[in-house]
């Protein structure tokens, strides 16, 4: 509430991941103290993750792709 403004970071799937339920879960009741749209980093939408230590890498949320969001949401 500090802020009012939420990033939600899950390392799976965009569609039908927990990030998304958490998301219902703070518009539901903390909709009146944003600023700005709760926004979410996740993993490509693809049917599995990848176990090749390189695709993995491309696949998970690392430091740069928070920060780049996260500033992308400061910005809103």
């Amino acid at each position: 509430r500090k802020t009012g403004k939420v990033l939600v970071v899950h390392e799976d799937n965009r569609f039908a991941g927990i990030a998304a339920e958490v998301m219902a879960i703070i518009m539901e009741n903390a909709f009146d103290g944003l600023d700005a749209p709760v926004m979410r980093l996740t993993g490509p939408d693809v049917p599995a993750m990848p176990f090749n230590h390189v695709l993995e890498d491309a696949f998970m949320p690392n430091v740069e792709k928070i920060l780049a969001k996260a500033k992308e949401l400061a910005a809103y």
